[in-house]
């Protein structure tokens, strides 16, 4: 069991109405503030005028960056950068999903340099100051308001680049289950399988770690499993929404790695097959994830699988360890393609073999992906051919 250290200095107000809260705690960081949004999405759902209201009461100045992408572009955030600068911004407040959170991290840390932001991911220069950063949830997915990380596409290269680094956290986040009400069934099942694979990359291994850590993984899959058909049937429900909400943000906020120092298997596949195909990003990690566990199963791992099959599915122990592990699999993409009604292969979403050799390459940056079981580029290219 490895030593670690945890620090998530993160506030958060959740449940409903507590955005009047939101002016004092833009106004400990400064007067000038930019609000940073995707579509229209919060305009009709009502939340923009609420957010506006907030913070003309606290007397602040507000500009605005609109038109984040899903999968946000690195031109948008050269353009927040930029509008931070010629507008002396002291304090970003990103209202949305995990594209306008991520964007608005790296253009908090493009804004204090005078560097292209892009070299913080493509050159991995360290990220040594940030605008202070605040964040209003509408969609529970990518646990974006609760860590340090963010992940950025650049459409001209053809990469999507994710990378962490503490200033990046946000200072506080607004966690009101009641603004994911109108989010369609296809984004609530793309944010369960996102949130399932966030602790799926973690629990997947077998280094001996904490139990209690374990167990909160389960219990947090399992609600997962519960609430996402709820949410999908009755968009309005709140215990539904607030369930999957919080487990969003604690699915990958730091807590559950404990002392585990395995990199991530997933996720570096999917960030190749949304850089070049620009799908949902959780779509494709449902699509991998089942695939990605079937290929990893052997008698090293299949202990794991157990765990996993009995504790989260409740299969029967008395079955043989390789059954249960195949069961286990099976669950999982039953509720990923059936429950969740998500696309079960790259071929109904137009993905193509002939760029199976190139994304490969790029996933283990043409080594070796050091998660739950190594993979080289060929073991990553014989998965993309299991998801076809």
């Amino acid at each position: 069991m490895n030593s670690f250290v945890y620090n998530i200095p993160v506030k958060v107000y959740f449940g409903e109405n507590q955005l009047i809260h939101l002016g004092e705690e833009l106004s400990k960081y400064g007067k000038r503030v930019l609000l940073t949004y995707g579509g229209g999405t919060i305009k009709k759902i009502g939340l923009y005028d609420k957010v506006i209201e907030e913070i003309e009461k606290a007397g602040l100045e507000v500009y605005e960056l609109s038109g984040i992408e899903p999968n946000p572009r690195i031109n948008s955030v050269r353009e927040g950068a930029q509008l931070c600068k010629d507008k002396n911004i002291d304090v970003l407040l990103a209202v949305g999903g995990g594209s306008t959170i991520d964007a608005t991290k790296w253009i908090a840390a493009g804004a204090c340099v005078d560097f292209d932001p892009w070299d913080f991911l493509s050159k991995k220069v360290s990220v040594k100051k940030a605008l202070p950063i605040l964040t209003v949830l509408t969609l529970a997915a990518t646990g974006s308001e609760m860590d340090n990380g963010g992940v950025i596409s650049n459409p001209e290269t053809k990469d999507k680049i994710g990378l962490g680094a503490d200033p990046l956290l946000p200072k506080v986040s607004f966690l009101d289950p009641t603004y994911t009400y109108t989010v369609s069934q296809y984004q609530t099942a793309c944010g369960a399988a996102d949130m399932m694979s966030h602790i799926i990359e973690v629990y997947f291994n077998m280094d001996q770690d904490l139990y209690m850590l374990d167990t909160f993984m389960e219990g947090m899959m399992k609600t997962i499993i519960k609430y996402a058909p709820i949410a999908m049937k009755e968009p309005d429900n709140y215990e539904a929404r607030a369930n999957l909400m919080w487990t969003s943000s604690w699915a990958i906020n730091g807590f559950i790695n404990g002392g585990k120092q395995l990199a991530w298997s997933c996720h570096p596949m999917e960030h190749e097959l949304s850089a070049l195909y620009d799908i949902t990003h959780g779509l494709g990690l449902a699509i991998l994830t089942p695939r990605w566990l079937k290929y990893c199963l052997d008698e090293t791992t299949v202990s794991k699988y157990v765990q996993f099959g009995m504790n989260v599915f409740n299969i029967d122990s008395k079955l043989d360890d390789m059954e249960i592990a195949k069961q286990a699999i099976h669950k999982l993409s039953d509720f990923l393609f059936n429950t969740l009604g998500l696309d079960n292969n790259f071929t109904k979403i137009s993905i193509k073999e002939t760029d199976f050799e190139i994304m490969a390459k790029k996933s283990c940056g043409g080594g070796v992906l050091e998660g739950f079981k190594p993979l080289q580029q060929s073991d990553i290219e014989e998965i993309f051919k299991m998801c076809l």
